[in-house]
This record gives structure tokens, C-alpha cells and sequence, in this order.
């Protein structure tokens, strides 16, 4: 297609949603309240997610080593735990770091009972690995038990299990809820496009009677679509966006948990409005074209 035609098309299709002025205000209305609504809900499902794989990172294997190990016999273990399959990091854990993180963990109330205990410290020492993913926990504590002068092995099974159990659900919960809204608003709108198309089905049948080819007649009406998504998504980009720069600057602190805390504003934000640009055109020109093709069988 050439430039001039190209260009022709394009004012065309910008002319077209100021005749159509009411119709074309009601794609667009539609457009943003809509991609309002999914923006949200896609910015709490995003932070949502990130808040159980910050839960999920926090899962760790205790692998105990037996008290009667020498120091070569817990090298050549360390050894061997490196080898395990999904073994992201080790960290070793002396029986001294251990007691002080138990005693921390019990409160000053408790310290001068424990702190007794550091001439003949009972607990052993300690690896603790952590998996490549969170979800595969379980298989790393079962090969570490197959192992020589191990004790014990701790990863909180029932916990963990419930934890991955929950966090699975919500997860696809929070899928099911996106992918339905995008599917509710991408229904709306392109019903809302189709509307504003089939009340200039005279314009179009005129235009195939005189001669006009299908993609004459249809490149005005795809230009106009994605005009009108990315009109429609102005306003909800501008005020998701910054919404959330608002909330993240201002209450970022008290919404943080010791464990999770709000995914960044940038890059966040861009990623949410690219995602809504793109489904603001897409419904757009999908609206606009499906509608157009049932007038052009003339």
C-alpha cells in the first residue's frame, strides 16, 4: 500500500469517529471503564503473586548433621548435597548461630534460662538448602535423607504442604479472575465497536456498490479501531499508573509485611500499561473489523 493511501486511510478513519461523534464517545466510555477495572485488578493479582513467591522463598530444608560427624565426614556431606538435583544454595549453620537464633526466637523473657546452655550445647550442626523452585522442597529433603551422618532432616512438611496448597490456589484464582474480566471487557467493547460500525452499514454498501474494494473499505474502519482503543485507554493508563506511583510512594512502608512488600512502581506500571494498550487495540480493531466483514457481502 502506498504512503498517500496509507495516509488518506488514516484521516479517513479520525474523520469517521468525530462524525459518529455519540457512538464513538460510547466505544471509548466503554474502552475505559473496562481496561479501569482489569487494570486494578491486574496490578492486586500482580502483587498478590509476588507476595506468595516471597512466602514460597522463605521454605528451607534443615538437613542436621549427626553430633558424633568429623569435620571431614561434614566436608564430604556438604559434598554431597551440592550434587542433589534442585539445590540452589547451602549455607552452613553452626550449633552456636543455631542457639542464638533460638534463643532470639523465644524473646528476652527466656534468654538467661537458654543462655545456660552454651557450655554444653545440645543441637547439632546444620545445612540448610534451599531449593531452584520453592515447589520442589520436598524432593530435595527426600534425596538429603538418603545421605550418611545426617540426623535429621526438617522441612516442615505439613506446613509447607498446606502452604503450597494455598498459595497454588489463590494463584489460579487469581488467573481465572484476570483472564475473566480481560474476556468481560474485550465482549463489551467490541459489542459497544459493533454498534457504532453497524449504524453506518448504508455508508459501507454504498461504498461496495460503487466499486470500492474490501481493503479500501475496511482500512479506515481498522485505523479507527485502533484509534478508539488507544483513546479508551488513556484515561486508565494515566490513572492506574498513577495510582499506584501514589500508593507506592506514600504507603509502600505500611503496607510491606517483614516478608513481602510491594512490587516497584517502575517497572510495574509499564508493564500494566503495555498490557492495556495492547487489549484496548486489539478489542478495537477486532470489533471493527468482525462487524464490517457482514457488510461487505453485498
Amino acid at each position: 500500500m502506498k504512503g498517500r493511501t496509507l495516509v488518506r486511510h488514516g484521516k479517513e478513519g479520525l474523520k469517521n469517529i468525530g462524525r459518529n461523534g455519540w457512538m464513538s464517545f460510547a466505544s471509548i466510555s466503554a474502552v475505559t471503564v473496562m481496561l479501569m477495572v482489569v487494570g486494578v485488578f491486574l496490578l492486586l493479582i500482580l502483587n498478590l503473586n509476588h507476595f506468595l513467591e516471597s512466602v514460597e522463598e522463605d521454605v528451607e530444608v534443615r538437613v542436621y548433621i549427626d553430633l558424633t560427624a568429623t569435620e571431614q565426614e561434614q566436608e564430604e556431606l556438604r559434598n554431597d548435597l551440592e550434587q542433589l538435583d534442585h539445590v540452589e544454595s547451602i549455607t552452613y549453620l553452626s550449633k552456636d548461630e543455631g542457639l542464638d537464633q533460638l534463643i532470639d526466637s523465644l524473646g528476652e523473657d527466656n534468654r538467661e534460662v537458654f543462655e545456660s546452655l552454651r557450655d554444653e550445647n545440645p543441637l547439632n550442626d546444620a545445612f540448610i538448602l534451599r531449593a531452584t523452585d520453592p515447589q520442589l522442597t520436598e524432593q530435595v529433603a527426600l534425596q538429603a535423607e538418603e545421605l550418611n551422618d545426617i540426623d535429621r532432616v526438617d522441612y516442615g512438611k505439613q506446613v509447607v504442604d498446606q502452604l503450597f496448597k494455598v498459595t497454588n490456589v489463590m494463584r489460579t484464582m487469581g488467573i481465572v479472575l484476570v483472564l475473566g474480566l480481560m474476556f468481560t471487557a474485550m465482549f463489551l467493547i467490541s459489542n459497544t465497536i459493533k454498534l457504532t460500525i453497524v449504524a453506518r452499514q448504508k455508508e459501507i454498501q454504498i461504498m461496495k456498490l460503487v466499486g470500492a474494494t474490501n481493503g479500501f473499505i475496511r482500512w479506515p474502519f481498522f485505523i479507527e479501531g485502533i484509534l478508539l482503543g488507544v483513546i479508551g485507554s488513556i484515561i486508565p493508563l494515566a490513572l492506574v499508573t498513577g495510582g499506584y506511583y501514589y500508593v507506592y510512594n506514600n504507603y509502600a512502608s505500611r503496607l510491606s509485611l517483614d516478608f513481602a512488600e510491594l512490587l516497584p512502581a517502575s517497572p510495574l506500571s509499564l508493564q500494566v500499561s503495555l498490557i492495556l494498550l495492547a487489549i484496548g487495540v486489539f478489542v478495537g480493531v477486532w470489533g471493527s473489523l468482525t462487524s464490517v466483514r457482514k457488510f461487505l457481502k453485498v
